[in-house]
């Protein structure tokens, strides 16, 4: 069995690359690159392109889309200041969009079930090396041992106030609450907590969702959507 895994995947436009650095390690990036106007590609090494990070929950939800267990997954990177909307969702019953940024990747068939065997096998790989043994042992003792060092003697970590760690959405975002009552492939009908059913594009919404699900849920949404609908925010 393997230590790391490269797979790349070129259309005539756009190419995508998943690397996964170690079993050991529980993320793996994915990068796109895409074609310029002399008909170069760009190149990663001269800092080129969109790389993310994905973690093992992020796996199980692209892989949830690639199974056909669902028909779509998005959610939203911040780095810094950056913020990358990334979004997986099938085109009829042979093609699959990744969206990431502005890097639209179409893969085919054929590429789909590579992909998806290729993150089977890496996930089951991280589960197995990157979550148990002694790399986990020494992580947790390393993250128990600064937790320690950095909590105040006269207290003992029982008597510590909890520690509520919230995510800056930033100006240009706002967070509603709902049940998601319609959807088709570019808009959700939620119907609003103390409000209204409205129509939201997809592409105003940049956070995790899930569209067949039956209880209330929270979406990220881009403020200026909500101010000229006049929608409250949470």
């Amino acid at each position: 069995m393997t230590d790391f895994h490269n797979r790349s995947f070129f259309g005539q436009s756009t190419g995508m690359f998943i690397h996964s650095p170690s079993k050991e390690s529980d993320i793996i990036f994915l990068q796109f690159i895409k074609k310029k106007k002399d008909t170069t590609w760009e190149k990663p090494t001269l800092g080129e392109g969109k790389k993310i990070k994905c973690s093992l929950e992020e796996m199980v939800m692209i892989l949830q889309v690639l199974e056909g267990k669902k028909k779509s997954w998005s959610t939203v990177h911040i780095f810094k200041e950056e913020k990358t909307p990334i979004s997986v969702k099938w085109e009829g019953e042979a093609k699959v969009w990744f969206n990431v940024g502005e890097y639209p990747k179409m893969l085919s068939f054929s590429q789909i079930e590579i992909l998806r065997r290729l993150m089977e096998h890496i996930l089951q790989e991280k589960i197995e090396f990157a979550t148990t043994g002694e790399n986990y042992a020494k992580k947790s003792q390393s993250a128990t041992t600064e937790i320690i060092k950095d909590t105040p003697k006269k207290e003992s970590l029982e008597t510590q106030p909890p520690v509520i760690e919230e995510v800056d959405l930033g100006d240009g975002i706002a967070k509603i609450s709902g049940f998601i009552k319609g959807e088709t492939d570019k808009a959700l009908r939620i119907d609003i907590t103390n409000g209204d059913e409205s129509w939201f594009p997809k592409s105003v919404i940049k956070s995790q969702f899930d569209a067949e699900g039956k209880e209330e849920q929270s979406f990220q949404v881009v403020s200026w959507f909500l101010e000229k609908n006049r929608i409250a925010k949470v």
